[in-house]
């Protein structure tokens, strides 16, 4: 957002945003990191559930709109190996047209829910039926990209580089550093990484929180981590890709069976995330090396850098959501993909 506002590639300016979206007029300004941090409680047990009852292997990350479009048109035949967890912004959506109406008193039908997501195939993701808690309501009513955003706070005559820093709403507004690494490719996997580690051990946390091999800008990566359950090591074996080019490959090789995967991250977009196509233009290698370090720093500066010890996540299933894969989480919180005919 910075970037598209004057600012270096790589600026923080999660603060400044907060700040411009209250003066544009929203209501309450909430954090998708909080949902991611909702994301991987769900697909992290999901996961587990899966390697522990026999489910679909390797288990496939879901929340990259621009992939599930391309795996529900091109292999429709591998959609079981998908998560059925919604994205960050699924789930938040979810949150904002349930929970946070009946705790708060509104009327569902007073709450418009708007994303500001880096991406454009996010605003059809909004609009798939399965994103609907309450039949006939959208669960997100809008989605603008980060370069919309920016138009707005333009066209507002606010004066974003001198804004001060504020901070989200609560309690929507939490996150952790896993949250954070959702933009980068490998992020997902290693935010996952930190909470079933420590969840298949004893609650005891992954060497290091960081899990290198995850890391950096290859199409493809391959990797393996050994996790000791119950006085054994298991070792869990995985592979990241973005672009769709990339997550072909690995599709071609879970068709022909020679995939012996556990867990797979796939990106639609060069990079992940910071390089989504909502994101400013142009964009190149240098900037997304910006950008990406910028995310690495906001997770090294959490003082919290686990989902599954983010205080208001906790809260939110021991008061109102019961646990991962519960009833009512498998309700709000999850959803179903189906092929789709037409090409492109």
């Amino acid at each position: 957002l910075g970037e598209a506002l004057g600012l270096p590639a790589g600026e923080i300016v999660t603060g400044k945003m907060v700040a411009a979206l209250r003066r544009l007029g929203f209501d309450k300004v909430f954090d998708t990191d909080f949902s991611a941090d909702l994301t991987i409680m769900e697909e992290g047990h999901e996961f587990l559930d899966r390697v522990v009852n026999g489910g679909v292997l390797p288990m496939i990350t879901s929340c990259s709109p621009g992939w599930i479009n391309f795996i529900e048109i091109k292999y429709p035949d591998l959609l079981p190996h998908l998560s059925t967890a919604k994205s960050p912004q699924g789930m938040f959506g979810a949150l904002a047209k349930t929970y946070w109406p009946e705790t708060q008193g509104i009327p569902v039908e007073d709450i418009y829910s708007v994303s500001i997501m880096p991406c454009t195939a996010k605003k059809a993701e909004c609009v798939r039926p399965q994103l609907q808690s309450n039949p006939g309501i959208p669960d997100v009513d809008t989605v603008l990209t980060t370069r919309e955003l920016a138009r707005m706070i333009k066209n507002a005559g606010i004066d974003f580089k001198n804004l001060p820093e504020e901070d989200y709403d609560s309690p929507l507004g939490s996150s952790t550093g896993a949250a954070v690494i959702f933009g980068v490719t490998g992020g997902v996997m290693e935010a996952a990484l930190r909470t079933v580690y420590a969840v298949l051990n004893e609650g005891k946390d992954i060497p290091g929180i960081i899990f290198q091999p995850v890391r950096g800008m290859e199409g493809i990566k391959e990797a393996s981590v050994d996790v000791p359950v119950g006085g054994q090591t298991v070792t869990v074996k995985l592979a990241v890709a973005h672009t769709l080019k990339n997550a072909k490959i690995l599709m071609d090789k879970i068709r022909a069976g020679e995939a012996d995967y556990h867990f797979i991250e796939v990106m639609a977009c060069p990079g992940g995330c910071i390089g989504g196509g909502g994101q400013p233009q142009p964009v190149n290698a240098e900037i997304r090396a910006a950008r990406t370090a910028a995310v690495y720093r906001e997770d090294e500066c959490k003082t919290l850098r686990q989902s599954h010890k983010n205080p208001d996540i906790v809260a939110l299933y021991e008061k109102w959501l019961g646990k991962p894969l519960g009833e009512k989480s498998h309700h709000l919180l999850h959803t179903h993909y189906s092929a789709q005919p037409r090409e492109i």
